[in-house]
């Protein structure tokens, strides 16, 4: 549709497919950041090339299971000090509560910031007091396409999900989970591979 009609607005593209302008940025973020769009501020998007009709297959078509990494666990009794080392320890943004090897909630940077300016006690606090619980999350399963897990990463403003597996109600397994890192290392191996695949041709 760029294509056809380059350049074109987001607007104009929301407009075309009937959906709204929020609903393709997902989309169209991961497409410019391919170099299969180009897009120029005022002006809109333009098609950047034949021959990469495969690259878009894949990333509308791999699973999540395909490209998630560990996810870092600790038990809800883990007091807010030993996951603020936990993180650090680990390099990563987000861990996950369980109880019982089943998902019950998560905690942020920003929840463990929020605990120590408050002045609270960092070393007797379990993180189930200050996690946001199963009922709120935002998950995907396995079988999820990677550019949904992008669109909720996106639409919910996090910086992480986590991938789960269902064994009853309420009880959801975490076996994998992907973030803004997974997503960015998994487009920049599709973006060398392409543009590899160009420079030889």
């Amino acid at each position: 549709m760029v294509k056809k009609h380059e350049p074109v607005t987001g607007e104009q593209l929301g407009e075309y497919l009937n959906v709204s302008r929020a609903t393709l940025r997902p989309d169209l973020a991961i497409l410019n950041m391919l170099g299969i769009l180009v897009a120029k501020p005022k002006v809109g998007y333009f098609y950047n090339g034949p021959g990469i009709d495969l690259a878009m297959k894949e990333i509308f078509s791999i699973s999540v299971d395909e490209i998630k990494s560990r996810p870092v666990v600790v038990d809800e009794e883990t007091t807010v000090y030993d996951a603020a080392v936990t993180m650090f320890l680990e390099d990563v943004g987000t861990i996950f509560i369980v109880k019982d090897q089943y998902l019950k909630g998560v905690i942020s940077r920003k929840d463990l910031l929020k605990v120590t300016l408050g002045g609270n006690s960092a070393t007797t606090m379990p993180v189930s007091v200050i996690m946001t619980r199963l009922s709120k999350m935002v998950y995907c399963s396995k079988e999820d396409i990677f550019i949904d897990a992008v669109r909720k990463i996106v639409d919910y403003h996090i910086d992480c999900i986590p991938i789960v597996m269902e064994e009853g109600p309420d009880k959801l397994k975490i076996i994998g989970r992907i973030s803004k890192t997974n997503i960015s290392t998994y487009i920049l191996g599709i973006s060398n591979r392409e543009r590899g695949y160009y420079e030889k041709g």
